[in-house]
């Protein structure tokens, strides 16, 4: 396991939560009482059963009611206990992985032992309660056949429902673990494109910082200062995803002005920002990386002025940011897309699920970058 790995996994709490209490310790609770619809519907069902059997008994086999309401009483209250503990017994037999032969094997004595004693048990409560009525003694003698038939029956039906529930909390355990790993492996993706801004352009920074404290060291004392400035500002968001374009705008202005004193006369910026879009949620730091591609292919190779400029205008669903800059066309044209506006291409997929909020236009001596904000939310 990696070095970066061990440290997301140490900052996710609550996966090795859901990886500990679910997968190595599942939950016992039995599913008919995770929900109170669930309860109602389990013991009305048996009510059911009950005056139904209770019903053909008085009716079919001519037992009075009294005892025909005994036999339906006793013999479902206990089937009705029964069925609820066969939970217990499948979580039991199934800790560990078995061969289709060893489980089937589990169950036929299961199924023989359950309905054995819900016979025995109800056999001998009811002689007891109707010692004295002949007829619905010999009648239950003779119903011990198709009463343990239907007893399988009952011990399948349990068997196949809480089979159905542990199959649904199982694949609801694994989506769980799997969307709180989707989740971290996200967030990972994120850290790591954002941690390439900072070294990019720290290493552009202490370059000419370098070259200054040589030919004008207050130029660089300043310059310094703005990149402190502007380093505590990208720490200071790294736990965050988004911050307002107001917030953006301040740091991406000390980027600029460190970047003017590298390049003096030659940079020039605007910016022609709408009110509404000030207050805009937007990524952090996503507005460095499209700067710093319009000086790299703009100002850099210029000996003349180049006018940056940025503007943002609201539409009903987006956000739409456009940073025009001047280029030379005589210059060699990078071919592709370069780190920085890789990285926002990739964040924001990332984000909002989207690979069409960046597109680029080249024009003959104007080169334009658009990137649209969502409106909603990405965690919405």
């Amino acid at each position: 396991m990696s070095e970066t790995t061990v440290t997301y996994w140490a900052q996710a709490p609550s996966i090795k939560t859901t990886l500990f209490n679910h997968t190595l310790f599942p939950i016992m609770l039995n599913p008919i009482v995770k929900k109170r619809k669930y309860l109602i519907i389990y013991l009305g069902a048996f009510v059911v059963i009950a005056l139904l059997q209770m019903a053909i008994i008085n009716y079919f086999q001519d037992i009075n009611l009294p005892a025909a309401a005994a036999d339906a009483a006793i013999f479902n209250a206990l089937l009705a206990l029964i069925g609820f503990n066969i939970w217990y017994v499948l979580r039991f037999n199934l800790r560990e992985q078995q061969s289709f032969f060893d489980l089937a094997v589990n169950h036929v004595l299961s199924a023989v032992i359950t309905v054995a004693l819900w016979l025995t048990a109800g056999f001998f409560i009811l002689q007891s309660v109707e010692s004295n009525n002949e007829l619905y003694l010999q009648f239950l003698q003779q119903s011990l056949p198709w009463r343990a038939i239907i007893g399988l029956f009952f011990y399948l039906v349990f068997v196949l429902v809480y089979y159905m529930f542990m199959y649904y909390e199982d694949l609801q355990q694994k989506m769980l673990v799997e969307s709180e790993l989707n989740n971290l492996v996200r967030e990972a993706e994120l850290n790591v494109l954002k941690s390439q801004i900072n070294p990019h352009f720290l290493f552009n920074s202490l370059n000419s910082i370098s070259s200054l404290t040589m030919t004008d060291p207050e130029k660089a004392q300043e310059m310094v200062i703005k990149l402190s400035d502007f380093l505590r500002y990208s720490l200071s968001h790294d736990r965050k995803e988004t911050t307002t374009l107001r917030r953006e705008l301040e740091n991406t202005e000390r980027y600029l002005d460190i970047e003017k004193v590298r390049f003096g006369h030659r940079l020039k910026y605007q910016l022609n920002i709408n009110e509404d879009c000030l207050n805009a949620s937007i990524p952090n730091m996503i507005l460095q990386p499209l700067f710093e591609n319009a000086i790299k292919h703009g100002v850099h190779n210029s000996t003349e002025e180049v006018l940056i400029e940025l503007r943002c205008e609201p539409d009903e669903n987006f956000y739409i940011l456009r940073l025009i800059n001047d280029f030379d066309p005589e210059a060699i044209r990078p071919k592709g897309e370069g780190i920085g506006l890789r990285n926002i291409r990739e964040r924001m997929q990332l984000l909002y699920k989207r690979d069409d909020l960046l597109k680029i236009n080249m024009g003959k001596i104007e080169f334009e970058a658009v990137l649209k904000i969502p409106k909603r939310a990405h965690n919405e």
